[in-house]
This record gives C-alpha cells, structure tokens and sequence, in this order.
C-alpha cells in the first residue's frame, strides 16, 4: 500500500472526505471504512494537524433519520461531521465550514452519486465512487470501485479501465462481527420494528404480540432486539402504552424491563404473557444478530444488512394502519398520503406489485424475484408466528435462503481494496 509521509504541518494538506447519506450505509460501509484508513494514516480526531484530515459530509436523503450525524460523531473517527442540512451550504460556501486543503479525495459511500460528483468538483478533489449496482456518473469519475465485475462490464468500453473491482462492502460484516459475547444455546429470532416513529408505532405493538404468538407455539424460542441509535428504550416503552393509539388494537403489553444481571450483561423486555426479549443497545449489533436462526422486520436497509449477514428473515409490512403510514417513505408513504386512494390502499399496492414485479426487500430488489418473504398487508401477528414458526422448525428452509442471500453478495476483501485505491487516489492528487 502506498503511504505518504512529510513533516507535520499546521493544517492537513490532504483530505479524504467521505459522502454518505442513512444509518445502514454510515454503520456498514463508512464506519468500517474509516476505522481502516485511520490505521493506515494512523488519524486521530485529536490530532487536527496530522498530514490527512477524515471528514464526513451527509447529504439529503428521503429515508435518513435526521440522527445520522449524532451517530457518527460518537464515534470519534472524524474531524468533522456536516449534516445533511448544511450540504446545499457548504457547497456554495465550503469555507464557512472550516479550512479545506487544496489536495483531496471525495468518496461516495451512500445517497445519491451525484452529490459527491458535485462536491468533488466544487472542491477541485478526486473522486472515488463506490458502485454497488451501477455507476451513474462515469465520465464524472476519476475512479470506480465496483462491487461485482457486472458494474464494470456494463460500462462504456473505453471508461472500463477507471473500474476495479474491490468486491463487496457488506460481505466484510461477516469479517467485522465479532462473537466475544455468544447467546445461549437455543433457537433465537431478531426483532426489527423500525427505527423510525411511523415504523415504531406500528411495529412495537404489533411484533410484541408475534413474541407471545410465537412463544405459545414454541416455547423454546428466544428474542432479541437491536435499539436503533435513532431511538431509545423510553420510546419503545411509550410505542406500547396508551400514548400510542394503534396499542389498543393489540393484547401484548409490557410489563417491565429487567436489568442486567450476573446470567445477562443486557437489559431485557418482559411481556405480561412472561415471554422476554433480550435488549441489544450496542449499535450495530451485527455480533449478536449473526448468531439469530431467523429475523423478523419491517422493510428498510436493515434487511440489506440481514442479507449480507445471511441471516434468513421473514419481511412483515402491516398495511392496516394506513394514517400512521402517511409518515412513510416511499410508495406507501405517497400512497397513504393521498385523501382519495386511502380507502382502496390495499388494492393498490398488489395491483402496484403483481404489474411490475416491484418488491420491498433489498435482497428481493436486487435479485428481481422472491428471496425472502414478504408480508405486506392486513396482515395478523398470529399468521406471522405460524409462519415463523414453521421457518425455525425447518432447517433445511433456513439453510436455503442463507445460501441465496450468500449467492447476492460479491466477495469480502472489499474494506481493505477500497482503503488502497483510496490511498492511490489521494497519493496521486498530490503530485
């Protein structure tokens, strides 16, 4: 790998800027990312006037939570963090946002291509896009890194040579994860409900219930839920009380959360049918989630993340609260939006998917055909905890779609190619 070394100066004279957009890209691909430059670079947020500054720029997303920079500044690997907010600013303007050296590189890690194009060209910096499916803006690029040789091959010809492939971001979570703390022996299941407020509402209330569901099928199943940092434990304790009004259309309640003690370092959640749900607040969780038999969530980058842990999953949308889900992102957010179509919203989202094979599962999207489950409708929790139940009771079924999701993901390796074109790109810039 090539390194760069000079005296050190007052000011970083080279820049590695890292554009990224929702939490599944920040935790996936920017974190990892970083964490390696900065052992290449041996960086320190502490240390302003090292030779190369790492600095993070959000740009405007629809399916942001408005956290993702609180998120990524407790993390402690950048010199800055600007919110997606300021973007529009800090590209008119970008001195008002501190001093930027003459000599860089923009790297597109999440969002839209085409901010980071715009912002390496309003800094004069290289840029470096990560592609995973596609490469928008080629002739804009002074470098590609592809994950699979699919986005390389369908470039122009004579713009291949700006392609390598460096694999795949997301297949380095099963490198990353760590099983330092390993679950109890027995079968467990990941619950995501959303880490959003429209999600949550409906989401607590409605997978507590699939727990006691589940729960009197098959006793022997643990739970566990990872806290998205866009929440906290307070909230999803009010998600199912009185506060929210969607609670009263389920039998679940919560009766208390149990403190950790001498058999569990983490917080538990216990239903007043007894069943408990293991709390997980260290984000990303991805050490515990990996050793789950099955997850069950409601559509976002999560399942993204579940595919390339290989985690077989169970996709579960319940469209019967349709004046929560005005607040979604999406299709069904439009849809539930608009004052004339809300009557018939289910009879539009399956004429919407049976016409265009339109799928709400990222590793349905990305294979064009049925991987994973899909559950999207006036849906019961009982029929999901059948149906949960019936996945965890077959192996076999379980071991399958592992290996599709396996058979979506390009190779591992990604993290430490990515860093050396980076460093490439950024030694070129300065000479």
């Amino acid at each position: 790998m090539t390194s760069i070394t000079t005296a050190a100066t007052k000011k970083p004279n080279l820049v590695v800027v890292m554009v990224s957009n929702g939490p599944g890209e920040l935790t996936t691909w920017v974190k990892p990312l970083a964490e390696k430059l900065h052992s290449s670079f041996s960086l320190h947020p502490s240390k302003p006037y090292s030779l190369v500054s790492l600095r993070l720029v959000l740009v405007p997303c629809p399916n942001a939570t408005g956290k993702e920079k609180e998120v990524a500044e407790k993390w402690g690997i950048f010199e800055t963090v600007s919110k997606a907010n300021n973007f529009w600013s800090l590209l008119i303007n970008p001195q008002k946002y501190g001093f930027w050296p003459s000599k860089g590189v923009v790297v597109f890690l999440g969002g839209d291509q085409f901010w980071s194009v715009l912002l390496a060209a309003r800094l004069k910096y290289k840029n470096i896009t990560y592609a995973e499916w596609v490469a928008r803006w080629p002739f804009w690029n002074d470098r590609i890194a592809a994950m699979s040789p699919k986005v390389k091959e369908n470039l122009p010809k004579k713009l291949q040579k700006r392609c390598v492939v460096v694999g795949d971001l997301m297949a380095d979570l099963q490198k990353q994860r760590t099983h330092e703390t390993l679950l109890p022996k027995g079968k467990w299941i990941a619950i995501f409900p959303g880490s959003k407020k429209a999600k949550l509402c409906v989401g607590i209330p409605f997978f507590l219930q699939v727990v006691d569901e589940l729960s009197a099928l098959s006793p022997e199943c643990n739970f566990l839920m990872p806290i998205a940092p866009t929440t906290n434990l307070q909230e999803i304790i009010n998600f199912n009380s009185s506060k929210n009004p969607i609670t009263k259309e389920y039998k679940s309640k919560i009766q208390s959360i149990e403190l950790p003690n001498e058999q569990f370092s983490w917080k538990r959640l216990k239903t007043k049918a007894g069943n408990e749900i293991h709390l997980i607040e260290d984000y990303p969780a991805h050490g515990f989630v990996s050793q789950c038999n099955l997850a069950l969530t409601t559509i976002g980058a999560n399942t993204a993340e579940l595919g390339a842990l290989t985690i077989p999953m169970i996709v579960v949308v319940p469209t019967q609260h349709i004046h929560v889900m005005q607040a979604w992102d999406g299709f069904l957010g439009i849809i539930a939006r608009l004052p004339i179509f809300k009557w018939c919203f289910g009879i539009l989202l399956s004429i919407w998917r049976m016409r265009s094979n339109r799928y709400m599962a990222w590793p349905n999207i990305t294979a064009k055909k049925m991987i994973v489950p899909e559950r999207i409708g006036k849906i019961l929790p009982s029929e999901i905890a059948k149906e949960s139940n019936d996945w965890i009771s077959s192996p076999e079924r379980l071991q399958g779609q592992k290996e599709d999701l396996r058979s979506l993901r390009g190779n591992p390796g990604a993290i430490d190619s990515m860093a050396k074109e980076i460093i490439n790109l950024l030694y070129k810039s300065n000479i």
